[in-house]
């Protein structure tokens, strides 16, 4: 994207959903991206450009709301700040974006069950974008259906053996620690999964391959032959990482609606700028009543996702009530929202939507592995129906 980028516009924090303590946040947030942290940057080098957009994010103070501190609560974490965040940071730069999400996904597991000899070892260096974190879940058969995983981990004497591959891992490669589930067998399904702490050093853990993709973000495959690491790096109870895995998911899912409200604000303010000044058949491409329509459906429909999304948040901060069908909601909505927004702005820009380069373009990699990744939104609409048809 563009490296001069105005400060987001939040008039939307006027809605009932947020505190003053948000628009502080925001302001926050509108000083890093305007300080040139992000320009300075070589986003070309993908791997290094994560590590340093992390280790500024820490310094700014910005990964605080993300991810724990070694004597807190990960449960309390305040869904509205990360989404606040995400928004921003993807309005601003996708990978930042990426990378902010990153060290509260792959850091929560490790705040909800770890130990304090764990929280204190690693916590306060992910919080401070020290360390890379990921979170290591999916596998080749194992995506949507979690259950079905197959890695394992088994139990021998103060230790766990851990066999088989992970595959789509964020952060794969540059991480600095991995939270892993692995099949721990004991009772079937997701009820036999556990979760565990593994560093790149542990002996029998290795990089089978880098994944290339059309936004570039850090993807591997981890494999783990005969890997070796003592029981104390065992997240929780036996059994419970599922149960971990899906309350660190509750926290961010939301999140992820937010990022790609981010990117359909964004094409939305690139969209009007080119359609007031586009000269053509002696008019702007704004005076014509096609674009008009556009950008109408463009704006009624980012603001929809953005209720949507921000009661997910509220719901969860403030009533504490579960959010599994409103965050499926606003993540279904927000980016299938987002990818429509960004490719009617691509369409305006004609020739110049294609051009690699430009913001709009950008923006049309960044928002298609949204509708995929935490859920995609076949699965989210399935989410939404059972939890509509459960009993009252």
């Amino acid at each position: 994207m563009s490296s001069v980028v105005k400060a987001i516009r939040r008039d939307w924090l006027d809605w009932p959903f947020f505190e003053s303590r948000h628009r502080t946040i925001g302001e926050s947030l509108d000083r890093f991206v305007q300080s040139g942290a992000l320009d300075k940057i070589d986003h070309g080098d993908v791997d290094g450009a994560c590590r340093k957009l992390v280790r500024a994010m820490g310094e700014a103070g910005l990964l605080d709301c993300a991810v724990a501190a070694p004597d807190g609560d990960a449960a309390t974490i305040d869904s509205r700040s990360i989404c606040l965040s995400r928004e921003s940071l993807a309005y601003a730069d996708g990978l930042a974006d990426f990378a902010f999400a990153m060290q509260g996904l792959g850091s929560g597991a490790i705040a909800l069950g770890g130990s304090a000899e764990l929280r204190k070892a690693v916590l306060p260096k992910v919080r401070s974008g020290e360390w890379l974190s990921a979170f290591a879940l999916s596998e080749k058969e194992a995506g949507s259906d979690v259950a079905a995983m197959s890695c394992t981990a088994r139990a021998a004497g103060d230790d766990y053996i851990i066999d088989g591959e992970k595959t789509w891992i964020s952060n794969g490669g540059i991480a600095d620690v991995y939270t892993l589930f692995a099949r721990t067998g004991e009772a079937p399904g997701a009820r036999g999964i556990s979760a565990f702490v593994v560093f790149p050093d542990d002996p029998g853990f290795s990089i089978a391959e880098r994944i290339d993709v059309i936004a570039p973000h850090p993807l591997a495959t981890l494999r783990f032959q005969n890997c070796r690491i003592p029981a104390s790096r065992r997240l929780g109870a036996p059994g419970g990482g599922f149960k971990l895995a899906m309350q660190t998911l509750d926290i961010f899912r939301a999140s992820v609606a937010a990022a790609a409200l981010g990117f359909a604000r964004r094409a939305l303010d690139e969209a009007l700028s080119h359609a007031r000044n586009r000269h053509m058949f002696g008019a702007t491409l704004g005076d014509l009543q096609l674009t008009q329509a556009a950008l109408g459906d463009m704006a009624t429909d980012t603001d929809a996702a953005a209720l949507l999304t921000y009661r997910a948040a509220w719901r969860r901060d403030v009533q504490k009530l579960p959010t599994t069908r409103e965050a499926a909601m606003a993540k279904l909505t927000a980016t299938e929202t987002a990818q429509r927004v960004i490719d009617h702005a691509v369409q305006m820009f004609g020739g110049r939507g294609v051009r690699k380069g430009e913001v709009v373009e950008s923006l049309y990699r960044e928002i298609r592995a949204l509708r995929i990744y935490e859920g995609a939104t076949e699965v989210q609409k399935l989410i939404v129906a059972r939890e509509l048809l459960k009993p009252r």
